[in-house]
């Protein structure tokens, strides 16, 4: 078995392949996330992100290696959400630039894409880390390059790609000590690896035609010391040779669930009482009649992905919870139909062309507004909660775009968004670190057609603060200043609850445990939301004359909000303390403090 050239179609195959394989280890992924929050959502990103970028090469690839790599970097670039998903999309963006001139790729070819790649990725991130997936993915292409001076044949190159990553990614809890303290290894790799995983089963069924191995191996945890992988080529297995084309051997009419669909949920629309939304409950009426479900949900959204044999009783149910939204219904067995007609057979298995719709949504370029028809300034933040939203509202915020950790815009939101103001200078309000690079991505994309300025506000309450201290008389670098002065001089909290037990810098936390995250740090743990959050104010208070802003969540109740106002008065009677409805979900409260 060898494999000595990589074609287009190829390459779409390795893709697919890859995102299938990310797909369902998601959930995985994110429970890798270093806090024990309730909404860590690296695999979602990840995965949204991959998303995108199979939904544009599927519907453009080419033979041409070269061309079809740069279909996938745009739908990467432009769907990537969340810091793993935007340095994901880097990483093939700087390989689509490599590869670009060819038609084919040979070994060392793929690996010098690989590595450029890992440049493009490097080069997008200010303050690199390592213990992280770009630290995986270094790696592993450092390895790739080696490793083509020794093999023309890519099946054995990418062999050895995954195992390099694997063994990197087993190191990473010694290269970022909070890794190892919570004992999981880094999750953004952790996905690069699942992705890697599909890559070799790809080129394994299209290099072997009397051979096929699988390549989903367990994922790793840490409980110790991370022993080094060896980095032979793992085995073959060998099975019955698969026919050549995989999809004339699925019969049309065994699609079950054969209509495909996806659509959102707007919570805040709709007509009459809207029923409590139960997750759980909705999944398994889903399930009645479909599979292939996928849920993705905050206070304002759900995202719903479903094969189903009844469309319409799917649509009924979404109607009992709000206006549905962007509805795309397709015809897997029509679909099946037209693959066997065109011989298109690249696909690592059926679901595959269902799960993401076959058109994706491409942005039109942004249009610049008449020259008397601009202000001077205009503003986009991302919020979580309807009260926030109201309160970057009346600060004269001209689009907010819901998100935060349960749900972060993508680059190409942050786009239609920019594009959408009739402004001369766009300020973006990103307040959320996970949320930073997608939005200077989009800045990236628009330089030299709009005047774009990330703030890189990683909380609510530091954006509100960088509001706050805009003046419209003053120039863009005053208020750029500005803007960062208010930043840094506001402490932020947040008080939400664990999903696991862990320890992180001596503190013991158990699952179902209230927790206070003071900046990027976890503070307080205790089974009481009161006492949590006393405790995490307390932190926060250090002169006892700053100004203190609680912000309501959606779980926080009016006997909780006065004990904690009339506790601040008791014990900092000089603090100046105002409360807002926040609305936010999942985090009781969003505490700020300014001096």
């Amino acid at each position: 078995m060898s494999k000595r050239s990589l074609n287009g179609t190829e390459f779409t195959a390795m893709v697919l392949a890859g995102a299938e394989q990310l797909q369902q280890h998601a959930e995985h992924v994110n429970s890798l996330n270093v806090f024990p929050v309730p909404d860590g959502d690296t695999g979602t990103n990840m995965n949204l992100t991959m998303t995108a970028g199979v939904a544009e090469l599927k519907s453009k690839h080419s033979e041409s290696v070269g061309h079809s790599a740069g279909v996938l970097s745009k739908g990467l670039l432009m769907g990537a959400r969340g810091n793993s998903g935007v340095i994901l999309s880097q990483l093939f963006r700087g390989f689509s630039r490599y590869a670009a001139p060819y038609a084919e790729l040979n070994a060392h070819q793929f690996a010098a894409a690989l590595q450029t790649g890992v440049e493009a990725a490097y080069k997008a991130v200010v303050k690199p880390v390592e213990g992280t997936i770009l630290t995986v993915a270094k790696e592993a292409a450092k390895h790739a390059v080696y490793y083509s001076r020794r093999s023309s044949d890519i099946i054995e190159l990418m062999e050895q790609v995954l195992a390099k990553a694997k063994e990197t990614l087993s190191q990473t809890p010694e290269m970022l000590p909070v890794l190892k303290q919570v004992g999981v290894v880094d999750s953004g790799g952790q996905g690069l690896v699942y992705i890697y995983e599909g890559f070799l089963e790809a080129l394994r069924r299209e290099g072997a035609p009397g051979t096929f191995a699988a390549a989903g191996g367990q994922a790793a945890t840490v409980t110790g010391k991370a022993e080094p992988v060896s980095i032979p080529a793992p085995s073959l297995q060998a099975v019955t040779a698969p026919p050549s084309s995989a999809q004339s051997q699925l019969s049309t009419e065994d699609i079950e669930f054969l209509y495909d669909m996806e659509f959102f949920i707007n919570r805040q629309l709709g007509d009459g009482a809207r029923a409590e939304f139960d997750e759980d409950q909705f999944r398994k009426a889903l399930a009645v009649n479909g599979d292939s479900i996928i849920v993705i949900s905050d206070d304002e959204t759900i995202k719903v992905h479903v094969h189903s044999k009844a469309p319409g009783d799917v649509l009924n149910l979404a109607l009992l919870y709000g206006e549905i939204t962007q509805i795309h219904i397709l015809n897997m067995r029509e679909q099946h139909r037209e693959l066997l007609t065109t011989g298109m057979d690249i696909a690592p298995m059926p679901e595959l062309f269902a799960d993401i719709p076959a058109e994706p949504k491409t942005p039109e370029a942004p249009a610049v507004p008449p020259a008397d028809e601009i202000a001077p300034y205009g503003f986009i933040a991302v919020s979580s909660g309807d009260g926030i939203s109201d309160i970057f509202k009346s600060l004269g915020v001209d689009v907010v775009l819901s998100g935060g950790q349960t749900m972060n815009p993508s680059t190409e939101d942050f786009v239609n968004a920019i594009s959408s103001i009739s402004a001369q200078q766009v300020y973006i309000l990103p307040n959320n670190s996970n949320i930073v690079l997608a939005a200077q991505q989009a800045r990236e994309l628009l330089e030299g057609e709009r005047q774009v300025t990330v703030i890189p506000s990683k909380t609510i309450p530091q954006g509100i603060a960088a509001a706050f201290a805009f003046q419209e008389d003053e120039s863009i670098d005053v208020n750029t200043d500005n803007m960062l002065d208010a930043i840094s001089r506001v402490q932020s909290g947040q008080v939400t609850y664990a999903v696991r037990d862990t320890t992180i810098d001596d503190l013991e936390i158990k699952a179902g445990q209230f927790i206070g995250i003071r900046n990027s740090s976890i503070v307080a743990a205790t089974p009481d939301l009161i006492t949590t959050s006393q405790e995490l104010l307390g932190k926060m208070l250090q002169s006892g004359d700053e100004i203190v802003t609680l912000l309501t969540g959606a779980d926080a109740s009016e006997e909780s909000t006065n004990a904690l106002t009339n506790w601040l008065e008791e014990q900092y009677p000089d603090a100046e303390v105002e409360v807002h409805y926040g609305g936010q979900p999942i985090y009781a409260y969003l505490f700020s403090v300014e001096s």
